[in-house]
């Protein structure tokens, strides 16, 4: 019930054909952050970002110091 916090480890994903984003409605401003395909263009949604914290946990998570946002 009352356990430690799992030590979080870095998940590897293909930086030759993905890019790390985070995108951005301009009507609502919910956020996710996920992957494009940078060979068709998808968009592969990994999580919900609601905080400041939930970035940071995205960016530690695939080892990344930065996220692009698009609209």
């Amino acid at each position: 019930m009352f356990g430690r916090k799992k030590k979080k480890e870095i998940v590897n994903f293909d930086r030759e054909n993905l890019r790390p984003v985070i995108r951005c409605s301009i009507c609502t401003g919910e956020q996710v952050a996920g992957f494009i395909d940078k060979r068709d263009g998808r968009f592969k949604e990994v999580m919900l970002i609601r905080t400041e914290a939930d970035k940071e946990e995205f960016l530690e998570m695939y080892g990344l110091s930065d996220v692009e946002k698009i609209y």
